[in-house]
């Protein structure tokens, strides 16, 4: 499920909201993504945030192709 969402929102260049599990909030779109990492771009510039440093990912809009059916 965490590859489709990811590959999901990459493709679709959705903007999101990245929470840490310290209570950072980031927020751009996920350009890329690996087993460990994301690429998360914001005003021409990208961080690379580790995966086990986030807790939540939303979604900035409703996200009509990718639903509970979908999943």
């Amino acid at each position: 499920m965490q590859e489709r969402f990811l590959t999901h929102i990459s493709q679709t260049e959705s903007p999101v909201t990245v929470f840490l599990v310290n209570g950072v909030k980031l927020q751009g779109v996920v350009t890329q993504f690996d087993a460990e990492t994301l690429l998360l771009r914001r005003d021409g510039h990208v961080q690379l945030v580790y995966k086990h440093a986030v807790s939540t990912i939303m979604p900035s809009g409703p996200m009509p192709h990718f639903s509970d059916e979908t999943i």
